[in-house]
């Protein structure tokens, strides 16, 4: 039976785009998108999914005065889609303990650096200040904390002198949508164990 996912976005959601045509050309196998949600109507993410026919959710964090009724609202949706994994893709709010709880093991997410370096928001001009050599993206599970799930995938990008934030950002992107889609196959067909604070895959 293939594995039912649940990709969170709230942007131009390129990480699903990749996602979604992987899946439709055999890359990643035994897994189905049955579920795209949103806090964000306007999300350019959404346009894709409606223009592929997918089901889509949206529900306004804004109309939520706190963060654990919004994610328990979430939940309660999500609760008749019978989701095997949830894939947050530029999902841009902190998913609290109700979802994680929810769906323990889960939830996974794709970092723009090589974790546990740079953790948090504009990881790739951290990297610039800090004058690193190398960069990269991690595929994670998601905890409580904020980048400090359980390792799944990691993948290396060199960091030129010229690089700026943003020529550093494209290079790191082009390897997360090969990366992410690694991960979710792997996870797909039971590659992945869990072995303490350690993922291994087998």
């Amino acid at each position: 039976m293939k594995k039912r996912l649940a990709i969170f976005l709230s942007g131009r959601g390129s990480n699903f785009i990749s996602i979604h045509k992987n899946i439709l050309s055999g890359e990643i196998s035994n897994a189905e998108i049955v579920l795209v949600f949103s806090n964000n109507k306007n999300a350019e993410g959404i346009v894709y999914a409606q223009n592929n026919d997918l089901p889509i959710l949206i529900i306004d964090h804004k109309n939520f005065d706190d963060r654990k009724k919004f994610d328990r609202s979430i939940v309660d949706e999500l609760s008749s889609y019978n989701i095997d994994l949830i894939c947050l893709a530029g999902y841009m709010r902190i998913v609290s303990e109700i979802i994680i709880d929810s769906y323990v093991n889960k939830v996974i997410n794709i970092h723009p650096s090589l974790l546990p370096s740079f953790k948090g928001m504009n990881a790739q001009q951290q990297a610039i200040d800090y004058g690193v050599r190398y960069s990269g993206c991690t595929v994670h599970f998601v905890d409580h904390g904020v980048d400090t799930g359980k390792i799944i995938l990691q993948d290396v990008v060199e960091v030129n002198s010229d690089d700026d934030s943003s020529s550093l950002s494209e290079k790191i992107l082009a390897r997360e949508h090969i990366l992410y889609c690694k991960a979710i196959d792997l996870f797909c067909n039971d590659k992945l164990v869990i072995a303490g604070d350690k993922v291994i895959v087998e």
